[in-house]
Protein backbone atom coordinates (compact mmCIF):
# COMPACT_ATOMS: atom_id res chain seq x y z
CA UNK A 1 0.00 0.00 0.00
CA UNK A 2 1.04 3.44 -0.90
CA UNK A 3 1.91 5.74 2.00
CA UNK A 4 -0.27 8.62 1.96
CA UNK A 5 0.80 11.91 3.66
CA UNK A 6 -0.67 15.31 3.56
CA UNK A 7 -0.46 16.28 0.20
CA UNK A 8 -2.51 12.90 -0.96
CA UNK A 9 -5.23 13.92 2.05
CA UNK A 10 -6.65 17.47 1.82
CA UNK A 11 -8.11 20.73 3.14
CA UNK A 12 -10.48 18.99 5.43
CA UNK A 13 -8.27 17.20 7.95
CA UNK A 14 -6.01 13.86 8.09
CA UNK A 15 -7.57 10.41 7.56
CA UNK A 16 -5.25 7.99 9.97
CA UNK A 17 -3.25 5.29 8.02
CA UNK A 18 -4.93 2.68 10.34
CA UNK A 19 -8.46 3.99 10.12
CA UNK A 20 -8.11 3.59 5.91
CA UNK A 21 -6.42 0.75 6.34
CA UNK A 22 -9.08 -1.00 8.32
CA UNK A 23 -11.72 0.56 6.30
CA UNK A 24 -10.63 -0.70 3.15
CA UNK A 25 -9.90 -4.49 4.75
CA UNK A 26 -13.32 -4.54 6.68
CA UNK A 27 -15.26 -2.95 3.59
CA UNK A 28 -13.78 -5.48 0.93
CA UNK A 29 -14.00 -8.43 3.47
CA UNK A 30 -18.26 -7.10 3.33
CA UNK A 31 -18.03 -6.51 -0.38
CA UNK A 32 -17.17 -10.34 -1.00
CA UNK A 33 -19.86 -11.17 1.31
CA UNK A 34 -22.45 -9.46 0.04
CA UNK A 35 -21.15 -10.13 -3.94
CA UNK A 36 -21.93 -6.22 -5.05
CA UNK A 37 -25.21 -5.91 -2.92
CA UNK A 38 -25.08 -2.04 -3.95
CA UNK A 39 -24.74 -0.50 -7.75
CA UNK A 40 -24.07 3.11 -5.74
CA UNK A 41 -20.22 3.91 -4.57
CA UNK A 42 -20.42 6.21 -1.98
CA UNK A 43 -17.45 8.69 -1.62
CA UNK A 44 -14.43 7.51 0.25
CA UNK A 45 -12.50 10.88 0.51
CA UNK A 46 -15.53 13.51 0.83
CA UNK A 47 -14.75 15.63 3.87
CA UNK A 48 -10.84 15.05 3.41
CA UNK A 49 -9.72 15.08 -0.14
CA UNK A 50 -12.48 17.65 -0.33
CA UNK A 51 -15.62 19.64 0.94
CA UNK A 52 -18.47 17.34 2.30
CA UNK A 53 -20.89 19.82 2.65
CA UNK A 54 -22.64 20.47 -1.30
CA UNK A 55 -22.70 24.23 -0.82
CA UNK A 56 -19.22 24.80 0.65
CA UNK A 57 -17.65 22.45 -2.29
CA UNK A 58 -19.97 24.20 -5.20
CA UNK A 59 -18.60 27.15 -4.31
CA UNK A 60 -14.71 25.94 -3.76
CA UNK A 61 -14.52 25.22 -7.38
CA UNK A 62 -16.74 27.95 -8.73
CA UNK A 63 -13.80 29.94 -7.29
CA UNK A 64 -10.31 28.10 -7.96
CA UNK A 65 -12.10 27.39 -11.78
CA UNK A 66 -12.32 31.24 -11.69
CA UNK A 67 -9.09 31.84 -11.00
CA UNK A 68 -7.70 29.21 -13.46
CA UNK A 69 -9.31 31.18 -16.46
CA UNK A 70 -9.72 29.59 -19.88
CA UNK A 71 -6.72 28.30 -21.22
CA UNK A 72 -7.41 28.41 -25.40
CA UNK A 73 -6.52 24.92 -27.58
CA UNK A 74 -8.18 24.67 -30.42
CA UNK A 75 -9.08 21.12 -31.58
CA UNK A 76 -10.83 18.05 -30.74
CA UNK A 77 -9.77 16.56 -27.27
CA UNK A 78 -8.77 13.31 -26.67
CA UNK A 79 -7.06 12.59 -23.72
CA UNK A 80 -6.94 15.48 -20.31
CA UNK A 81 -4.38 14.84 -17.84
CA UNK A 82 -5.59 15.79 -14.23
CA UNK A 83 -3.78 14.78 -10.40
CA UNK A 84 -5.63 13.76 -7.71
CA UNK A 85 -4.08 15.05 -4.51
CA UNK A 86 -6.76 16.77 -2.11
CA UNK A 87 -8.29 19.95 -3.35
CA UNK A 88 -5.93 22.11 -0.98
CA UNK A 89 -2.52 20.72 -3.33
CA UNK A 90 -3.69 20.05 -6.76
CA UNK A 91 -7.02 21.58 -7.27
CA UNK A 92 -5.62 24.98 -8.40
CA UNK A 93 -3.94 23.18 -11.33
CA UNK A 94 -6.84 20.45 -12.04
CA UNK A 95 -8.62 23.36 -12.67
CA UNK A 96 -6.91 24.50 -15.91
CA UNK A 97 -7.70 21.38 -17.69
CA UNK A 98 -11.30 21.32 -16.62
CA UNK A 99 -12.13 24.76 -17.49
CA UNK A 100 -10.99 23.50 -21.07
CA UNK A 101 -12.54 20.38 -21.55
CA UNK A 102 -15.99 22.05 -20.29
CA UNK A 103 -15.95 23.66 -23.76
CA UNK A 104 -16.42 20.56 -25.11
CA UNK A 105 -19.74 18.08 -24.62
CA UNK A 106 -19.15 14.86 -23.85
CA UNK A 107 -21.60 12.32 -23.42
CA UNK A 108 -19.38 9.85 -21.79
CA UNK A 109 -15.83 9.87 -19.85
CA UNK A 110 -13.26 7.64 -19.70
CA UNK A 111 -11.49 7.56 -16.36
CA UNK A 112 -8.01 5.83 -16.12
CA UNK A 113 -7.07 6.16 -12.63
CA UNK A 114 -4.58 4.06 -10.66
CA UNK A 115 -5.24 1.72 -7.59
CA UNK A 116 -3.52 2.93 -4.59
CA UNK A 117 -5.57 1.12 -1.46
CA UNK A 118 -5.47 -2.32 -3.21
CA UNK A 119 -3.14 -4.58 -5.09
CA UNK A 120 -4.21 -6.30 -8.48
CA UNK A 121 -2.98 -6.91 -11.95
CA UNK A 122 -4.88 -5.46 -15.02
CA UNK A 123 -7.82 -3.70 -14.74
CA UNK A 124 -10.64 -2.94 -12.69
CA UNK A 125 -14.10 -1.55 -13.87
CA UNK A 126 -16.81 -0.89 -11.94
CA UNK A 127 -19.89 -2.01 -14.56
CA UNK A 128 -23.15 -0.30 -13.30
CA UNK A 129 -25.24 1.48 -11.15
CA UNK A 130 -23.50 5.17 -10.12
CA UNK A 131 -21.12 7.04 -8.18
CA UNK A 132 -22.22 9.81 -6.20
CA UNK A 133 -20.57 12.45 -4.64
CA UNK A 134 -22.22 15.39 -2.64
CA UNK A 135 -22.95 17.50 -5.99
CA UNK A 136 -24.81 14.61 -7.12
CA UNK A 137 -25.19 10.85 -8.61
CA UNK A 138 -23.18 10.11 -11.92
CA UNK A 139 -24.61 7.44 -14.21
CA UNK A 140 -22.07 4.39 -15.34
CA UNK A 141 -22.34 3.68 -18.80
CA UNK A 142 -22.48 -0.14 -17.97
CA UNK A 143 -23.19 -0.87 -21.81
CA UNK A 144 -19.51 0.39 -22.51
CA UNK A 145 -17.97 -1.34 -20.18
CA UNK A 146 -19.07 -4.56 -20.78
CA UNK A 147 -17.89 -4.17 -24.30
CA UNK A 148 -15.22 -2.75 -22.84
CA UNK A 149 -14.20 -6.60 -21.21
CA UNK A 150 -15.31 -8.02 -24.29
CA UNK A 151 -12.23 -5.93 -26.11
CA UNK A 152 -9.90 -6.33 -23.31
CA UNK A 153 -9.34 -9.70 -21.41
CA UNK A 154 -7.03 -7.37 -18.98
CA UNK A 155 -10.16 -5.57 -17.84
CA UNK A 156 -12.29 -7.44 -14.75
CA UNK A 157 -15.07 -6.74 -12.79
CA UNK A 158 -13.53 -5.80 -9.57
CA UNK A 159 -15.89 -2.80 -7.59
CA UNK A 160 -14.01 -4.11 -4.23
CA UNK A 161 -10.87 -2.26 -5.61
CA UNK A 162 -12.75 1.28 -5.57
CA UNK A 163 -13.32 0.71 -2.27
CA UNK A 164 -11.01 3.42 0.00
CA UNK A 165 -9.47 5.10 -3.52
CA UNK A 166 -9.34 8.30 -4.23
CA UNK A 167 -7.38 9.06 -7.23
CA UNK A 168 -10.64 8.51 -9.61
CA UNK A 169 -13.22 10.26 -7.18
CA UNK A 170 -11.43 13.75 -7.10
CA UNK A 171 -11.99 13.63 -10.35
CA UNK A 172 -15.98 13.67 -10.34
CA UNK A 173 -16.51 16.94 -8.97
CA UNK A 174 -14.82 18.81 -11.73
CA UNK A 175 -16.51 16.80 -14.31
CA UNK A 176 -19.78 18.16 -12.48
CA UNK A 177 -19.34 21.00 -12.84
CA UNK A 178 -18.52 21.52 -16.10
CA UNK A 179 -20.25 18.78 -18.06
CA UNK A 180 -23.66 18.24 -16.11
CA UNK A 181 -24.92 15.29 -17.75
CA UNK A 182 -22.60 12.70 -18.66
CA UNK A 183 -21.73 8.99 -18.04
CA UNK A 184 -18.78 7.47 -17.17
CA UNK A 185 -16.65 4.35 -17.58
CA UNK A 186 -14.57 3.87 -14.38
CA UNK A 187 -11.16 2.07 -15.27
CA UNK A 188 -8.64 1.79 -12.10
CA UNK A 189 -5.34 0.15 -12.66
CA UNK A 190 -2.99 -2.53 -11.03
CA UNK A 191 0.26 -3.42 -12.15
CA UNK A 192 0.41 -3.89 -15.97
CA UNK A 193 2.92 -4.62 -18.27
CA UNK A 194 3.93 -1.95 -21.48
CA UNK A 195 2.20 -4.67 -23.63
CA UNK A 196 -1.41 -4.43 -21.30
CA UNK A 197 -1.19 -0.62 -21.53
CA UNK A 198 -1.13 -0.98 -25.24
CA UNK A 199 -4.10 -3.57 -25.55
CA UNK A 200 -6.57 -1.35 -23.53
CA UNK A 201 -5.44 1.66 -25.69
CA UNK A 202 -6.20 -0.44 -28.44
CA UNK A 203 -9.13 -1.35 -26.70
CA UNK A 204 -10.57 2.17 -26.57
CA UNK A 205 -9.77 3.08 -29.97
CA UNK A 206 -12.38 0.29 -31.07
CA UNK A 207 -14.25 1.59 -28.73
CA UNK A 208 -14.17 4.97 -29.94
CA UNK A 209 -15.28 4.05 -33.04
CA UNK A 210 -18.53 3.17 -31.94
CA UNK A 211 -19.03 6.18 -29.41
CA UNK A 212 -17.38 9.69 -29.02
CA UNK A 213 -15.77 10.25 -25.55
CA UNK A 214 -13.26 11.90 -23.31
CA UNK A 215 -10.74 10.19 -21.61
CA UNK A 216 -9.33 11.55 -18.31
CA UNK A 217 -6.00 10.50 -17.29
CA UNK A 218 -5.44 10.93 -13.33
CA UNK A 219 -1.89 11.06 -11.52
CA UNK A 220 0.55 13.23 -9.57
CA UNK A 221 4.01 13.54 -10.90
CA UNK A 222 7.35 13.05 -8.36
CA UNK A 223 7.04 12.50 -4.94
CA UNK A 224 8.67 14.16 -1.89
CA UNK A 225 11.57 15.29 -3.14
CA UNK A 226 13.33 18.42 -1.89
CA UNK A 227 11.75 20.94 -4.38
CA UNK A 228 14.46 21.73 -7.28
CA UNK A 229 14.68 18.09 -7.93
CA UNK A 230 11.18 17.56 -8.05
CA UNK A 231 11.36 20.25 -10.92
CA UNK A 232 14.16 19.02 -13.09
CA UNK A 233 12.23 15.34 -12.39
CA UNK A 234 8.92 16.55 -13.52
CA UNK A 235 10.53 18.26 -16.11
CA UNK A 236 12.32 15.34 -17.97
CA UNK A 237 8.35 13.46 -17.77
CA UNK A 238 6.28 16.59 -19.48
CA UNK A 239 9.38 16.21 -22.06
CA UNK A 240 8.78 13.00 -22.64
CA UNK A 241 5.10 13.67 -22.79
CA UNK A 242 5.30 16.48 -25.16
CA UNK A 243 6.85 14.05 -27.49
CA UNK A 244 4.00 11.43 -26.78
CA UNK A 245 6.93 8.69 -26.28
CA UNK A 246 5.35 6.09 -24.29
CA UNK A 247 7.78 3.49 -24.05
CA UNK A 248 10.02 6.55 -23.73
CA UNK A 249 7.98 7.17 -19.98
CA UNK A 250 8.12 3.10 -19.47
CA UNK A 251 11.68 2.55 -19.77
CA UNK A 252 12.35 6.25 -17.70
CA UNK A 253 9.91 5.01 -14.83
CA UNK A 254 11.31 1.55 -14.69
CA UNK A 255 14.64 3.06 -14.15
CA UNK A 256 13.71 5.52 -11.90
CA UNK A 257 14.77 8.70 -13.65
CA UNK A 258 10.97 9.56 -14.16
CA UNK A 259 8.14 9.19 -11.78
CA UNK A 260 4.35 9.13 -11.96
CA UNK A 261 1.94 7.38 -9.68
CA UNK A 262 -0.13 6.96 -12.48
CA UNK A 263 2.03 5.71 -14.94
CA UNK A 264 -0.32 2.98 -16.05
CA UNK A 265 -2.86 5.07 -16.44
CA UNK A 266 -0.86 7.76 -18.62
CA UNK A 267 0.82 5.08 -20.95
CA UNK A 268 -2.28 3.63 -22.55
CA UNK A 269 -3.82 7.78 -22.55
CA UNK A 270 -0.35 8.04 -24.46
CA UNK A 271 -0.66 5.01 -26.51
CA UNK A 272 -4.24 5.66 -27.44
CA UNK A 273 -4.48 9.26 -28.85
CA UNK A 274 -1.25 7.82 -30.95
CA UNK A 275 -3.24 5.27 -32.62
CA UNK A 276 -6.92 7.98 -32.90
CA UNK A 277 -4.51 10.88 -34.37
CA UNK A 278 -4.61 13.04 -31.56
CA UNK A 279 -1.23 14.96 -31.77
CA UNK A 280 -0.72 17.86 -30.03
CA UNK A 281 0.35 18.31 -26.74
CA UNK A 282 -0.89 21.23 -24.34
CA UNK A 283 0.66 21.91 -21.20
CA UNK A 284 -1.60 23.89 -19.48
CA UNK A 285 -0.21 24.48 -15.44
CA UNK A 286 2.50 22.62 -13.65
CA UNK A 287 2.93 23.25 -9.90
CA UNK A 288 3.76 21.18 -7.22
CA UNK A 289 3.07 21.15 -3.10
CA UNK A 290 5.81 23.85 -2.53
CA UNK A 291 4.22 26.40 -4.70
CA UNK A 292 0.97 25.94 -2.58
CA UNK A 293 2.84 25.51 1.10
CA UNK A 294 6.10 26.87 0.65
CA UNK A 295 7.33 24.07 2.16
CA UNK A 296 9.97 22.73 0.09
CA UNK A 297 11.81 19.91 1.59
CA UNK A 298 9.50 17.16 0.25
CA UNK A 299 6.83 18.14 -2.68
CA UNK A 300 4.65 16.40 -4.94
CA UNK A 301 4.20 17.06 -8.54
CA UNK A 302 1.13 18.39 -10.25
CA UNK A 303 0.16 18.36 -13.80
CA UNK A 304 -2.71 19.72 -15.93
CA UNK A 305 -2.59 18.84 -19.78
CA UNK A 306 -4.81 17.91 -22.98
CA UNK A 307 -4.01 15.74 -25.87
CA UNK A 308 -6.36 16.95 -28.81
CA UNK A 309 -6.21 17.07 -32.38
CA UNK A 310 -5.55 20.67 -34.23
CA UNK A 311 -3.38 23.72 -34.02
CA UNK A 312 -2.95 25.26 -31.53
CA UNK A 313 -0.08 25.64 -28.86
CA UNK A 314 1.00 21.86 -28.54
CA UNK A 315 4.36 21.02 -28.44
CA UNK A 316 7.44 23.48 -27.55
CA UNK A 317 8.25 26.21 -29.70
CA UNK A 318 11.26 24.49 -31.85
CA UNK A 319 10.48 21.10 -31.50
CA UNK A 320 9.98 18.68 -34.15
CA UNK A 321 10.66 14.99 -34.46
CA UNK A 322 11.95 13.53 -31.08
CA UNK A 323 15.10 15.26 -30.59
CA UNK A 324 15.92 18.91 -29.86
CA UNK A 325 18.83 20.51 -32.22
CA UNK A 326 21.19 20.13 -29.31
CA UNK A 327 20.72 16.55 -28.96
CA UNK A 328 21.19 16.30 -32.37
CA UNK A 329 24.33 18.22 -32.39
CA UNK A 330 25.71 16.53 -29.29
CA UNK A 331 25.19 13.05 -31.29
CA UNK A 332 26.95 14.06 -34.61
CA UNK A 333 29.82 15.51 -32.61
CA UNK A 334 30.05 11.55 -30.53
CA UNK A 335 29.61 10.28 -34.13
CA UNK A 336 32.54 12.23 -35.59
CA UNK A 337 34.88 11.90 -32.42
CA UNK A 338 34.14 8.25 -32.19
CA UNK A 339 35.41 7.55 -35.94
CA UNK A 340 38.47 9.90 -35.08
CA UNK A 341 39.32 8.53 -31.65
CA UNK A 342 38.96 5.17 -33.15
CA UNK A 343 41.00 5.37 -36.14
CA UNK A 344 43.89 7.13 -34.29
CA UNK A 345 43.77 4.76 -31.38
CA UNK A 346 41.73 1.23 -32.15
CA UNK A 347 39.70 1.94 -29.59
CA UNK A 348 36.29 3.31 -28.37
CA UNK A 349 35.85 6.96 -27.54
CA UNK A 350 35.18 6.71 -23.41
CA UNK A 351 32.40 9.29 -22.48
CA UNK A 352 29.39 9.94 -20.44
CA UNK A 353 25.83 11.46 -20.71
CA UNK A 354 23.41 13.59 -18.84
CA UNK A 355 20.85 14.22 -21.06
CA UNK A 356 18.03 12.04 -20.18
CA UNK A 357 16.57 11.42 -23.59
CA UNK A 358 20.08 10.33 -24.68
CA UNK A 359 20.62 8.04 -22.00
CA UNK A 360 17.18 6.34 -23.28
CA UNK A 361 17.83 2.59 -25.35
CA UNK A 362 16.83 3.49 -28.52
CA UNK A 363 17.76 2.35 -31.83
CA UNK A 364 19.72 4.35 -34.03
CA UNK A 365 21.40 4.04 -37.40
CA UNK A 366 24.83 6.29 -38.82
CA UNK A 367 24.95 6.56 -42.69
CA UNK A 368 28.41 8.16 -44.06
CA UNK A 369 28.54 9.77 -47.36
CA UNK A 370 31.64 10.93 -49.39
CA UNK A 371 31.18 13.03 -52.26
CA UNK A 372 27.21 12.48 -51.85
CA UNK A 373 28.14 8.92 -52.45
CA UNK A 374 27.21 6.07 -49.76
CA UNK A 375 30.22 5.18 -47.84
CA UNK A 376 28.82 3.06 -44.89
CA UNK A 377 25.72 2.43 -43.03
CA UNK A 378 25.14 0.34 -39.63
CA UNK A 379 22.55 0.43 -37.16
CA UNK A 380 20.98 -1.00 -34.32
CA UNK A 381 17.24 -1.47 -35.13
CA UNK A 382 15.83 -2.19 -31.01
CA UNK A 383 18.53 -0.53 -29.17
CA UNK A 384 20.30 -2.32 -26.30
CA UNK A 385 22.39 0.44 -24.52
CA UNK A 386 21.72 3.88 -24.23
CA UNK A 387 21.66 6.10 -27.34
CA UNK A 388 24.68 7.85 -27.56
CA UNK A 389 26.59 4.78 -26.78
CA UNK A 390 24.21 3.07 -29.94
CA UNK A 391 25.28 6.10 -31.88
CA UNK A 392 28.85 5.76 -31.22
CA UNK A 393 29.20 2.47 -31.65
CA UNK A 394 27.08 2.25 -34.91
CA UNK A 395 29.42 5.19 -36.02
CA UNK A 396 32.41 3.45 -35.70
CA UNK A 397 31.32 0.27 -37.47
CA UNK A 398 29.73 2.28 -40.55
CA UNK A 399 33.27 3.74 -40.88
CA UNK A 400 35.16 0.71 -40.32
CA UNK A 401 32.74 -2.38 -40.66
CA UNK A 402 30.19 -1.92 -43.18
CA UNK A 403 31.31 -5.34 -45.77
CA UNK A 404 30.62 -3.28 -48.68
CA UNK A 405 32.93 -0.52 -48.21
CA UNK A 406 37.17 -0.76 -47.31
CA UNK A 407 37.66 0.31 -43.83
CA UNK A 408 37.81 4.37 -43.47
CA UNK A 409 41.40 6.22 -43.18
CA UNK A 410 41.81 9.02 -40.95
CA UNK A 411 42.45 11.07 -44.42
CA UNK A 412 39.06 10.52 -45.24
CA UNK A 413 37.26 11.39 -42.40
CA UNK A 414 37.29 14.97 -43.06
CA UNK A 415 35.46 14.66 -46.43
CA UNK A 416 32.85 12.70 -44.76
CA UNK A 417 29.37 13.86 -43.92
CA UNK A 418 27.74 12.08 -41.30
CA UNK A 419 23.85 10.90 -40.81
CA UNK A 420 22.15 9.99 -37.74
CA UNK A 421 18.73 8.21 -37.94
CA UNK A 422 17.07 7.81 -34.52
CA UNK A 423 14.50 5.34 -33.75
CA UNK A 424 11.75 5.84 -31.94
CA UNK A 425 10.56 2.42 -29.58
CA UNK A 426 8.49 -0.53 -31.57
CA UNK A 427 5.02 0.03 -31.32
CA UNK A 428 2.79 -2.66 -32.10
CA UNK A 429 -0.41 -1.91 -34.32
CA UNK A 430 -3.29 -4.40 -35.20
CA UNK A 431 -4.04 -3.04 -38.22
CA UNK A 432 -2.25 -1.98 -40.97
CA UNK A 433 -4.42 1.07 -41.51
CA UNK A 434 -2.53 2.85 -38.11
CA UNK A 435 0.93 2.51 -41.00
CA UNK A 436 1.71 6.32 -42.86
CA UNK A 437 4.05 5.53 -45.80
CA UNK A 438 7.30 7.86 -45.85
CA UNK A 439 6.38 8.19 -42.15
CA UNK A 440 6.27 4.74 -40.43
CA UNK A 441 9.43 2.17 -40.94
CA UNK A 442 7.91 -1.82 -40.05
CA UNK A 443 9.01 -4.51 -38.54
CA UNK A 444 7.00 -8.08 -39.84
CA UNK A 445 7.43 -10.99 -37.05
CA UNK A 446 5.43 -14.37 -37.84
CA UNK A 447 7.25 -17.28 -35.82
CA UNK A 448 10.83 -17.21 -36.01
CA UNK A 449 10.98 -15.38 -39.13
CA UNK A 450 11.10 -11.22 -39.32
CA UNK A 451 11.97 -8.77 -41.71
CA UNK A 452 12.36 -4.53 -41.35
CA UNK A 453 11.90 -1.98 -43.76
CA UNK A 454 13.12 1.71 -42.46
CA UNK A 455 10.78 4.44 -43.27
CA UNK A 456 12.46 6.18 -46.61
CA UNK A 457 11.88 3.04 -48.28
CA UNK A 458 8.28 3.85 -49.20
CA UNK A 459 9.78 7.06 -50.25
CA UNK A 460 12.35 5.95 -52.80
CA UNK A 461 10.33 3.53 -54.03
CA UNK A 462 6.93 4.84 -54.47
CA UNK A 463 5.16 1.76 -53.49
CA UNK A 464 1.32 1.67 -52.29
CA UNK A 465 1.05 0.42 -48.96
CA UNK A 466 -0.29 -3.62 -49.94
CA UNK A 467 2.98 -3.20 -52.19
CA UNK A 468 5.31 -2.11 -49.49
CA UNK A 469 3.96 -5.25 -47.19
CA UNK A 470 3.99 -7.89 -49.86
CA UNK A 471 7.43 -7.21 -50.61
CA UNK A 472 8.66 -6.86 -46.94
CA UNK A 473 7.05 -10.22 -46.01
CA UNK A 474 8.71 -11.72 -49.31
CA UNK A 475 12.28 -10.52 -49.71
CA UNK A 476 13.10 -9.51 -45.78
CA UNK A 477 11.08 -11.89 -43.97
CA UNK A 478 11.07 -14.91 -46.41
CA UNK A 479 6.89 -15.31 -46.16
CA UNK A 480 3.82 -15.12 -48.04
CA UNK A 481 3.33 -11.86 -49.65
CA UNK A 482 -0.25 -12.00 -47.86
CA UNK A 483 1.22 -13.18 -44.45
CA UNK A 484 0.82 -9.36 -43.15
CA UNK A 485 -2.84 -10.13 -43.23
CA UNK A 486 -2.43 -13.20 -40.74
CA UNK A 487 -3.67 -12.36 -37.36
CA UNK A 488 -0.63 -14.66 -36.20
CA UNK A 489 1.57 -11.69 -37.54
CA UNK A 490 2.85 -9.16 -35.59
CA UNK A 491 3.39 -5.75 -36.87
CA UNK A 492 5.35 -2.87 -35.12
CA UNK A 493 6.18 0.68 -36.60
CA UNK A 494 8.64 2.94 -35.46
CA UNK A 495 9.18 6.47 -36.66
CA UNK A 496 13.06 7.98 -37.75
CA UNK A 497 14.97 11.17 -36.49
CA UNK A 498 17.31 12.11 -39.27
CA UNK A 499 19.61 14.34 -39.25
CA UNK A 500 23.11 15.41 -40.96
CA UNK A 501 25.96 17.57 -40.40
CA UNK A 502 25.04 19.38 -43.88
CA UNK A 503 21.44 19.69 -42.24
CA UNK A 504 22.51 21.70 -38.91
CA UNK A 505 25.74 23.50 -39.91
CA UNK A 506 24.40 27.20 -39.68
CA UNK A 507 22.03 25.96 -36.96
Amino acid sequence: MQVLRGEDFGIMGMISLRKLFCTVISCTGLWLSLSFASDIKEPNVAGSFYPEDPKELSAFMDTILLNAGHPEVSGDLGVLISPHAGYQYSAGVAAFGYNLSAKDKFDTIVIIAPSHAMAFSGVAVWPKGSFKTPLGDIPVDSDSCARLTELDPGIKENPGAFLGEHSLEVQLPFLQKGLKTFKIIPLLCGEMTLADTQLLAHSLLLLSKEMRFLVVVSTDLSHYHPYADANRIDADTISLLKRLDAQGLYAAFISGKSEACGIFPLLPGIFYVREAGFDRVGILKYANSGDVTGEKEKVVGYLSAVIYKGEGPGRAKGESGMLSLSQKKRLLTIARDSIATYLKTGKKMQLSEKDTFLMQERGAFVTLHENTELRGCIGNLLGTQPLYLTVRDMAVEAATGDPRFTPLTAAELIKVEIEISVLSPMERIYSADRIKLGTHGVLIKKGFSSGVFLPQVATETGWSKEEFLNVLCTQKAGLPASAWKDKDTQMYIFTADIFSEKELKDK
